[in-house]
């Protein structure tokens, strides 16, 4: 985003005099909106934004100098301090804006043994976003071959899990997990690490020896002899 552009977009409003408590309370309201909360940064954003609500609050006690150019001075450390919060918080907003990720690339027609496979691999060579993924697929794929879920193209993860989350209650709780974690790694939100693969893995296995709760499927999901 241009500064320019984020600079004319900033709804900060600055009394032409203002003291060091007017300075934090301004910031204060600032980053206290909606937009900022629901974006949840990390550790090290939150981090960040206090340094600038620091130094905010620095250029606001600014008392030895003339007015006019404290008043500049607080304009610009709040300006700051917004347009990086806007940086920081912009791709997760992003990031929720989008449509959940799909499933299966276009034309994907791969057995879920051969997903499986490929997680592996890419466990082993610790591609932990690729193992996920390529198990989330496996799950998917193999629901599909039993006969448990349709075959339909452009299936979202969310939508995979939910739909297995009627079948499989005791599992309910980790297919939402692993929809979330794929729609994370998708996008870049957040990369998966060696727990996160296990406990896919873990999931795969008991939905291959459970029975589905309904009974109106062509076949039964069954553990692969």
């Amino acid at each position: 985003m241009p500064a320019d552009r984020a600079v004319a977009l900033l709804p900060v409003v600055v009394p032409e005099q203002v003291d060091a408590d007017e300075a934090r309370q301004l910031l204060r309201e600032e980053l206290a909106k909606g937009i900022y909360q629901e974006a949840e940064p990390s550790l090290l954003e939150r981090a960040w934004t206090a340094f600038l609500t620091w130094l905010g609050e620095i250029l606001g006690q600014i008392r030895s100098v003339d007015a006019g150019l404290g008043t500049i001075l607080l304009a610009v450390g709040a300006a700051v301090v917004i347009i990086a919060a806007v940086l920081l918080v912009k791709p997760r907003l992003n990031a929720r804006k989008r449509a959940d990720a799909t499933v299966f690339q276009a034309q994907s027609r791969l057995a879920a043994q051969l997903h499986r496979s490929r997680a592996d691999a890419a466990a082993r060579s610790g591609n932990w976003d690729e193992a996920l993924t390529e198990r989330f697929r496996a799950i998917t794929r193999a629901a599909e071959e039993r006969v448990i879920l349709d075959e339909q193209a452009g299936r979202t993860a969310v939508e995979v899990a939910r739909l297995l989350q009627d079948l499989f209650a005791a599992q309910s709780q980790s297919l939402d997990w692993l929809a979330s974690r794929f729609n994370e790694v998708h996008y870049g939100a957040r990369p998966a690490a060696q727990a996160d693969y296990k406990r896919a893995v873990e999931l795969d296995q008991d939905l291959q020896g459970a029975q589905p709760r309904r009974e109106t499927h062509a076949k039964q999901w069954t553990a692969p002899v």
